[in-house]
């Protein structure tokens, strides 16, 4: 009985820190669930419908990352060639920039394409070594952020052009990891989509970041792509798989080739990328157009930077919502729908050039950033539909090449473009005019029937 009154004594003591330290398991749940539950909530959504079985989940989350990680670069080069600087010095910084980056990016863009098609086992490689070659290009930039020097331009090229590496490889594997019962529509939806809400909410990190210091998003982008550089290996091993895929062609001048192009297999697809390509290039103008004119003639009652604010905000809503609508929509006739997203898009542009407002000019934004993604979304179901397996990732490889391209030349335009505000929507409409045009030549030319067993799904 002695041994055990000693022993009860310590026993009794060993209790009293018990209260405190169920208070601190308790503050540590309360501050770790709100994560993990995110976490988890996040995972349920992108690995919903089979995504998580097929490895569909793990590119959108990759995709996700890409994309906040390129926003926080978007900051930090915004705020250096074109927020800190008058008007005309900006466009003066941004034509070099388009001069030095763009130009020869539009040189290098259709040759990425096919130096990735020679490497179809590597993709998983590819797409990590996209993402550590921007993580070491943005601390190159941090050095120079601050002063818009010369050298920072060269890293620019370098991420853009990782960028548009990334973006091919990605095209390549969607068609690798769709689930069954999954449409590329779908697939290429749900990728997109998480990459727009990450890049919204990786855009307010990235300006708090911005304000510390300029090179401070760039540490924020370099601390994001590392991780995107492990993530892009936790995709299944069969994303590395190329078995009977061949290179296509936009289009082939030998008559005896047998390696098809777009132009051979379908003309409403070479009218749907042309048409998609004129919503690009529209994308291009009215960014670095809209930019400028903002600036120097905000919306009424409102400062340049909260109008540049607005219109890019219904931009990026118009664009999330067309994505989230092509998810759940059945792409039965995507000919059809790209030219009454064009024809639409054509009338609001005239209507902002005939009646020019701010108001009209945020319509022109959120109308241009929905049709534009259910117009994407819509060739990719072409795409699937009448393109060969076996040269189908290499022709998404040349139809993103392409529409980059667009981008580049109306984004061109926007920057040349004298401050009119009338003018500049009476450009817009002559571009989406001539895409018009185009889709609804391809709706006409389209074929009404195909054979049920062959037709591959496309919502």
């Amino acid at each position: 009985m002695g041994h055990y009154d000693q022993v009860a004594p310590v026993r009794s003591s060993a209790d009293g820190p018990g209260p405190a330290r169920r208070a601190g398991r308790a503050v540590g749940r309360a501050l770790h669930v709100p994560i993990t539950g995110t976490v988890r909530g996040i995972r349920r959504v992108t690995h919903a419908h089979g995504a998580g079985e097929s490895g569909l989940g793990k590119l959108i989350e990759l995709h996700a990352i890409n994309g906040a990680g390129d926003v926080m670069i978007t900051v930090a080069l915004a705020s250096t060639v074109f927020f800190s600087v008058p008007t005309d010095e900006a466009r003066g910084r941004v034509a070099l920039y388009l001069a030095i980056t763009m130009a020869p990016f539009t040189l290098l863009a259709p040759v990425i394409g096919p130096l990735l098609d020679r490497l179809p086992h590597g993709r998983r490689a590819a797409m990590a070594g996209a993402m550590l070659a921007r993580a070491l290009l943005a601390v190159m930039m941090s050095g120079a952020v601050a002063t818009g020097g010369l050298e920072l331009y060269p890293a620019a090229l370098g991420v853009l052009v990782a960028s548009k590496a990334y973006g091919v490889v990605r095209s390549a594997v969607v068609p690798r990891l769709l689930p069954p019962k999954f449409s590329l529509v779908k697939a290429n939806s749900r990728v997109t989509l998480a990459g727009l809400l990450a890049t919204g909410a990786a855009a307010p990190v990235g300006a708090g970041l911005q304000a510390i210091g300029p090179p401070w998003p760039l540490y924020g982008a370099c601390a994001i792509f590392i991780w995107g550089t492990f993530a892009a290996f936790t995709l299944p091993h069969k994303v590395d798989e190329a078995k009977g895929e061949r290179r296509a062609r936009l289009s082939t001048h030998e008559p005896h080739s047998r390696k098809p192009g777009l132009r051979t297999i379908s003309r409403p697809v070479l009218c749907g990328l042309l048409a998609n390509a004129a919503m690009r290039a529209l994308s291009g103008f009215l960014i670095f157009f809209l930019a400028f004119l903002l600036r120097e003639q905000p919306l009424a009652g409102q400062s340049a930077a909260v109008s540049l604010g607005i219109v890019g905000v219904a931009a990026g809503v118009g664009n999330a919502g067309g994505t989230a609508v092509g998810a759940w929509l059945r792409a039965r006739a995507p000919e059809t729908i790209i030219a009454a997203v064009l024809a639409v898009t054509l009338g609001v542009a005239v209507l902002a050039a005939v009646f020019f407002s701010g108001l009209f000019v945020a319509i022109l934004g959120a109308t241009a950033g929905f049709c534009q993604a259910l117009a994407k979304l819509s060739l990719d179901a072409m795409i699937q539909r009448d393109v060969p397996e076996a040269v189908r990732t290499s022709a998404f490889a040349r139809s993103e090449t392409l529409l980059q391209m667009a981008w580049v030349l109306g984004g061109g335009i926007g920057i040349v473009l004298p401050l009119n505000g009338v003018l500049g929507m009476a450009v817009a409409a002559a571009i989406v005019a001539s895409g018009t045009a185009l889709a609804f030549r391809g709706a006409l030319t389209a074929p009404h029937h195909h054979p049920g067993p062959s037709r591959p799904r496309v919502a």
